[in-house]
């Protein structure tokens, strides 16, 4: 199944883990309800992905490809 047109939402921390699987899964943006760790941001920068943090309501923190959200 093709995944490049999702976000994966997690209920925790973005973990390095998570970013990873994420990423070989195909797809381009993780977002997570609490804060991701650095190895997770730096990951994301690396492989182009996005990466959002303390997703809550109408808010949200980038970290990395914000160009991906309007």
């Amino acid at each position: 199944m093709p995944l490049a047109g999702t976000v994966l939402q997690v209920s925790s921390r973005a973990s390095f883990e998570l970013t990873q699987k994420a990423y070989l899964a195909g797809v381009p943006m993780l977002s997570a309800v609490s804060a991701p760790s650095s190895l997770a941001v730096d990951l994301a920068v690396e492989f182009g992905m996005t990466l959002a943090g303390f997703v809550r309501g109408g808010s949200a923190n980038l970290y990395s490809r914000p160009d991906r959200v309007s």
